[in-house]
């Protein structure tokens, strides 16, 4: 799987606000497009969890009462190769303060905190970590194989 940048990577920059959500599907269809062998299940597990944790990034990396709401910035870069499907956010944000093995599904009289169990159980990989005063979220969806 490419961790570094690649010339046919789609990059995506955008205010961190929900509204932005419209801007990262097309996106995900220029992914679609470049790679039309990628099968609908895979397709939708991305999606799934590039969603979720969009959500999460806009809902608590941020403090709500910021003056500087304009600045709040997040990078979405979406890649795939043969053997799989990554995304990885870029904020500017608060650092996360959760340990992603700990995450579990809240019982259903719960009224949040679903978005990243679901995110973890879409994906075959997250990883989330803080460097140069910025979170990273890294996101792997595994292909199966073909031949």
């Amino acid at each position: 799987m490419p961790e570094s940048a690649a010339a046919d990577d789609i990059r995506v920059s955008v205010p961190a606000r929900l509204p932005s959500l419209d801007l990262v599907q097309p996106a995900l269809e220029q992914l679609w497009q470049t790679h039309e062998e990628v099968p609908l299940r895979e397709r939708m597990r991305l999606e799934t969890a590039v969603v979720e944790i969009f959500v999460n990034i806009v809902q608590h990396a941020y403090r709500a009462d910021s003056a500087q709401q304009d600045a709040r910035r997040l990078e979405l870069v979406l890649a795939a190769d043969e053997a799989g499907l990554e995304a990885t956010f870029v904020d500017n944000g608060e650092p996360a303060e959760i340990d992603l093995s700990r995450v579990t599904m809240p019982d259903s009289d719960s009224e949040s905190g679903r978005g990243l169990a679901m995110a973890i159980a879409a994906l075959d990989d997250l990883r989330y970590e803080r460097t140069g005063g910025r979170n990273r979220w890294h996101l792997l969806v595994r292909l199966p194989a073909t031949g």
